[in-house]
């Protein structure tokens, strides 16, 4: 069973998923802006070191992790060492925190739209193969991004991102009608919805993610999605579609050692 829970740190509030039980991680929430992941790191593992990057809604993935700037270009790290922290900064993208429950390696993913048609989530989990993790050990947590029936996206958009779901397909019709039947999505909701706007979709981001995730081999049990919308949960998190403000919101997870 997935759980997501609220943790208190000096009152202030950060988001916690069962799946991710084994490592000390948070979904961070504006309450704790400005304070950034070499602060938040301690409210997790006072230990830690805290690694992050300079988002660019790309695919690349570092595994040589920068601790102090300049931080290089990147939209995904990966932690092997046992006490390294892996952040990333959103506000209507998704954060996406995974974990090996065997080898105890993590890591740490910001996916937008952008990132999701790139396909940078499975990108990672055949990251952590090439690494020696095996699916069945692998955990996956979405946290808090824009809903899916407030996201307005063009069609060109929301096909780009359909694309990687049915590589199949060949016009933006086919793909979109696929993945807009409930019955195909072995989730909650259809990855798209008709919008009233002509040229204009609803999108769900996270959706799309956690069928990419299943396509890899995943069990849709070893995924949780956060059950809260940046952009209608405004006492919570930011989100730039509501205000139009560049401010953000901070996820991380910390690696722990390798069992004997």
């Amino acid at each position: 069973m997935q759980v997501w829970y609220w943790r208190y740190w000096n009152q202030l509030p950060y988001l916690s998923c069962s799946l991710l039980a084994d490592w000390p991680h948070g979904f961070f929430t504006r309450q704790f802006d400005p304070q950034m992941p070499a602060e938040l790191v301690k409210v997790l593992d006072p230990q830690a070191t805290a690694a992050r990057s300079r988002q660019v809604h790309g695919n690349r993935i570092l595994t040589e992790l920068p601790t102090q700037p300049p931080f290089p270009e990147a939209d995904g790290l990966m932690a092997t060492a046992a006490g390294t922290s892996v952040w990333v900064c959103t506000a209507d993208c998704t954060p996406v925190l995974m974990g090996d429950r065997q080898r105890g390696v993590v890591a740490a993913i910001h996916a937008g739209w952008r990132g999701t048609a790139a396909q940078i989530v499975p990108r990672a989990i055949a990251g952590l193969q090439q690494q020696g993790s095996s699916l069945e050990d692998l955990r996956f947590a979405l946290g808090p991004a824009i809903g899916g029936s407030v996201y307005q996206v063009s069609v060109d958009v929301a096909a780009q991102v359909c694309a990687t779901l049915n590589p199949a397909a060949t016009d933006a019709k086919t793909m979109l009608a696929t993945w807009g039947v409930r019955e195909r999505v072995p989730f909650s909701s259809p990855v798209v919805l008709a919008d009233a706007t002509f040229g204009k979709m609803r999108l769900d981001i996270r959706q799309a993610i956690a069928t990419q995730i299943v396509q890899c081999g995943i069990r849709c049990e070893q995924i949780a999605i956060a059950p809260y919308c940046t952009y209608q949960t405004s006492n919570y998190f930011f989100s730039y579609r509501r205000s139009g403000q560049s401010q953000v919101q901070w996820s991380g997870i910390v690696a722990r050692p390798f069992p004997p």
